[in-house]
Parts: C-alpha cells; structure tokens; sequence
C-alpha cells in the first residue's frame, strides 16, 4: 500500500491544494484549514449552508495566499495572511476557540465572488496561535492533541478501493449513467491506494513516511458529499450519499474514511509505503 494523494485545505470548505509532500504537524499537515469563514456572530460557514464556497480556489504564493474563482471576471485576491489582527471568539460544532481577523478587503472580494447580496457579512479568521483546539476527549489519544479548523480531527484518510466500492455500487443503482464518483467529494487530506475496501475499519495505528497516525473514529458523511467540488452544485438524488447509506450505515452516521492523530511530526511524501502498525 502506498500513499497516492496529499491535500490540504487552507481555507475551510474552499478549494484543495495538491502536495507531493507535506509537512505533518500535531494538530495536522501544515496550512490545513488554518483560515474559515464566520458570519456575524462568529459562527462558522462551510459548504453546508453555502455550496458555492467550493468554487473559491486557493493558491499558496511563498508566505501570501491567493485566492480566485475560475472562468470568473473577479480578479485574484493576494492575502498576506497575519496573526497581528483583531481577535475573536469563533464557533466551530461545539467548539469556541480565538480567531485573528484578516481583513476588510478580503471580505469584501468574497462578497463580490460569489455574488450575493443576500448573504451575510464573512469574515475570513486565522486560528490563533496562542489558542489551542482541542480534539474531542472521546476519541483524543493524548490531553494535548490538538485541531485545526477542520471538523473535529488532525487528518482523514480516504481509500482508494473503498471509492471503487462505491462506484461499482452506484452503477449497479444507476446503469445507464457513466458518472463515477471522484474523490474530491470526500476532501481527504491523505489517500491511499489499496484493493481492500474499507480495509481501514480494522487499523488502529499505521505509519507513513517517518509519521505514525492513530486512526481514532471513522468519518461521518453529509451533504457536502453531494455538491461538486467544481461547480458548487447539489446532486438532486442526493448521491453518493443516499447509496452509501445502504451499506455503510452506522449508529453515529454514515461512514466513509478515518480521522487520524498524528502521534508525532515529520514529514510524508506521495509514494510513501504505508504500513499497518496495529490492528482492532
């Protein structure tokens, strides 16, 4: 088994950046969701609420981040990302945590970007250095481990034969239409290739590269499976997520992929061999 993929997400729910390497640190690879969208009330927004996030692409320039929308006359917006703004308390699930504003010009070219004036006002937040993120007590490996902005996890971990499975499912339901189901609806950080579907439900620990992760809860799946990662737009089957309820339901969701502690840092590369350290 080797890792075939590496992702990052600097900016929650918008787009993915591919890496040939990345650094892993212990609340995730370096840059993953650093920076989220909140509204008024500091709540967080993700394509959940607002699909059309997913067409905001993000680009890392040396220490900015520029960030555009394709076939778009906006034209790119160079951020020079700081941790000396205005702080505030922002809202992630359960989870409130200090936050470092990035500005008004960064937040006005959203509002040009995706084109409405019906939507609240966004503020673009860095997490804050001095503030940490704790992982879910339930399922952390340590006191310390520690998040990013992401849902509630360091690192997901997605497979290769277990989106085969559920290509080979959807065409059994659909067989007239040839549409396969990329992994980018899944917005994993790692992929693996492997010819075991789902093969992860039995891991406990594995190592890449010099990094060993703990695979500590599978993934629950919601709409944002549905909405095409490039147009923004909600399959009206509700699919992939209604036909991987049929077989991978289970009593906290449906499931598809791991969230991952990282037990230490270093470094991972595309091509490194993956090796099942521990099992359940």
């Amino acid at each position: 088994m080797n890792l075939l993929e590496l992702f990052i997400y600097p900016i929650k729910s918008c787009g993915k950046i591919a890496l040939n390497q990345a650094e892993v640190t212990l609340k995730g690879l370096a840059w993953d969701r650093e920076f989220m969208w909140v509204d008024e009330s500091g709540q967080f927004v993700t394509q959940r609420t607002y699909p059309q996030l997913t067409k905001i692409q993000v680009q890392r320039l040396g220490d900015r981040i520029e960030l555009s929308v394709e076939d778009s006359t906006i034209e790119p917006f160079k951020l020079q990302p700081t941790v000396t703004g205005t702080s505030k308390t922002v809202q992630v699930w359960r989870d409130q945590t200090v936050a470092i504003d990035q500005g008004d010009e960064v937040a006005n070219w959203l509002q040009n970007a995706l084109k409405s004036d019906a939507q609240p006002d966004f503020r673009l937040m860095r997490q804050s250095p001095d503030f940490i993120r704790p992982v879910d007590p339930n399922y952390a490996v340590n006191t310390d481990n520690q998040v990013s902005f992401a849902d509630g996890y360091p690192c997901l971990l997605t497979n290769t034969a277990s989106l085969a499975e559920l290509n080979r499912k959807l065409q059994e339901t659909y067989p007239l239409s040839s549409q396969q189901i990329p992994m980018n609806r899944f917005r994993p950080n790692i992929v693996i290739d492997t010819d075991q579907a789902f093969i992860e439900d039995q891991w406990k620990t594995i190592l890449i590269g010099e990094v060993y992760f703990d695979l500590v809860k599978p993934c629950s799946r919601c709409i944002v499976t549905t909405t095409d990662q490039k147009s923004g737009e909600r399959n009206q089957l509700k699919e992939p997520l209604k036909t991987l309820s049929t077989f991978r339901q289970q009593p906290r969701g449906v499931m598809f992929g791991f969230n991952m502690i990282p037990r230490n840092t270093g470094t991972i590369q595309v091509g490194d061999s993956v090796e099942v350290v521990e099992t359940h």
